[in-house]
């Protein structure tokens, strides 16, 4: 008999003790990076504008962007340097490698912001995401991979940057680095773990995050189920929503669910960057020199990025993304060994899976994609129990012969498990089609009666696990049905076509 289908428990929520903020942070005695002694903002460098300009006229010729438009937004970014006297570092590959920090940097938000999306409390200046984002050398394909904050990590020997103090290596938490070395110790410690060569480094804020979704007007979200967490302040129904830069915020923060804990919300803020990447596409964005200006120049506002990134690099990325769809996209989570591997004076952490990385990572320096070419898949309806994990048992309920196997093939076709065996019904004059279930089942009932429009779902106490669809006369269509966490690769992958809304 199958397992019920039930809402599983809230886990109780974790407390993190308070950070103290690191002294090579703006504020605790340290100069922002990209700034003189007096706090003014220091000129980027020009060198890469100058670059930039012998390849302008190529790049222009095939995109809507202007060079003129994209070198004034240069300004805005402020400057970091990750790279600085870095030594031993992995062998550079095929494509572009650019990790993507999000801090939880919250200073220009107001505090009615923050207290509306209860972002109260210290900051503990550490990555509260930490994704690498490969980009082919042909520029038609992005693989994204998540890295767990945390996961367990040693620190490379390092010297304090303010103090000059001499650190040896020693275990922590993935996200810990950035609040021990910023930016740098972070970039080390990332490709000493992954093997991967960093081309490019850039951090994102929650300031501008916000700002970024709601300069594109949005971004749609579809799930099948409630989602509440009061953590953040997230409740959204089962259905379609367009976020705005709060809503979006909340719903990427989200760690409180469901059991799933951080790997349900690495999920879903891959869910958001397929949707992100959808909404730049779709909406004509990178085509208007306006609107990107816009758009662009609210996301560098409060963005950090290493010195080598520049015009010239805008452009590519770019031009290559007015070619992207989210079928261009790849998602995967780093495999994981032992969640709640336990280290002294560190705490609980979640330790790598050494073989399945490596080939992953592998993967990524070699240029090859992480999930198999699969075929362009129908649009479907999001449920929240996948069609294959529902046994039913179908009925003809009209005089009409064949339907019940029309009705059992139909939902066969979109991976309900049928019994192949439809059987008549003792009522031969059922004008509305009905789904009998049992309570214990409800989940799986809802989302069985997704796929039968206007259908009529009656409990049946007792019943037991197989669904009992009785046709009648009313009976139209099938409708496709999907799970909502679709069927995952090799690595955990999923393209961005899967995940977006249909």
């Amino acid at each position: 008999m199958p397992t019920p289908h039930r809402s599983p428990r809230p886990p109780h929520p974790r407390t993190a003790p308070p950070q103290r903020r690191p002294p090579w942070q703006p504020g605790a005695g340290g100069r922002t990076a990209g700034r003189n002694r007096a706090g003014r903002r220091k000129p980027p460098p020009r060198w890469g504008m100058r670059v930039a300009t012998g390849l302008s006229v190529l790049v222009l010729g095939a995109g809507g962007i202007g060079h003129a438009v994209v070198s004034g937004l240069e300004t805005g970014i402020d400057r970091v340097d990750p790279f600085k006297d870095m030594k031993n570092r992995p062998q550079g590959g095929q494509g572009l490698n650019v990790l993507l920090a999000g801090t939880d940097g919250r200073d220009g938000i107001s505090p009615a912001d923050r207290k509306k999306y209860k972002l109260g409390g210290a900051p503990c200046h550490c990555t509260d995401t930490l994704m690498l984002v490969h980009l082919s050398a042909d520029r038609q394909r992005a693989s994204v991979v998540s890295l767990p904050r945390d996961s367990y990590a040693e620190l490379p020997a390092h010297t304090d940057g303010t103090t000059g103090k001499e650190h040896p290596p020693h275990p922590v938490k993935l996200n810990a680095a950035y609040a021990e070395g910023g930016p740098h110790l972070t970039v080390r410690t990332v490709e000493q773990m992954t093997g991967v060569k960093i081309d490019h480094y850039l951090e994102v804020d929650f300031t501008s995050f916000m700002k970024t979704v709601d300069t594109l007007g949005g971004v749609e979200i579809c799930t099948a189920k409630r989602l509440k967490d009061s953590h953040t302040g997230l409740d959204l129904a089962a259905g379609t929503h367009r976020l705005d830069g709060g809503q979006a915020l909340r719903y990427v923060r989200s760690r409180h669910l469901d059991g799933a804990a951080d790997l349900g919300r690495m999920q879903r803020q891959q869910r958001f960057m397929a949707a992100l990447i959808k909404q730049a596409t779709s909406s004509g964005v990178l085509m208007n020199p306006m609107k990107f200006q816009q758009v662009a120049a609210s996301m560098l506002e409060s963005v950090r990025a290493d010195k080598g990134f520049g015009t010239e690099q805008m452009l590519e990325l770019g031009k290559a993304m007015r070619g992207f769809t989210p079928a261009s996209s790849e998602f995967a989570s780093v495999p994981l060994e032992e969640e709640g591997h336990q280290v002294k004076g560190v705490g609980s952490t979640v330790k790598w899976d050494a073989e399945k990385s490596k080939k992953m990572f592998q993967a990524l320096r070699e240029d090859r994609p992480l999930s198999p070419h699969l075929p362009k898949q129908p649009r479907a309806t999001l449920v929240d129990v996948a069609p294959q994990q529902i046994r039913v048992q179908v009925y003809n309920g009209t005089p009409k012969d064949g339907l019940g196997q029309d009705v059992d093939a139909a939902l066969r076709s979109t991976g309900f498990n049928t019994t192949r065996s439809p059987l008549s019904s003792g009522n031969q004059d059922l004008r509305r089609t009905v789904v009998s279930y049992d309570p214990r089942w409800d989940r799986s009932a809802r989302s069985l009666a997704t796929a039968l429009p206007g259908c009529e779902l009656r409990a049946v106490r007792g019943q037991g696990g197989t669904m009992k669809v009785t046709a009648g006369s009313d009976f139209t269509e099938v409708r496709r049905v999907k799970a909502e966490d679709p069927q995952r690769g090799e690595f955990g992958t999923v393209t961005g076509d899967q995940v977006v809304c249909p």
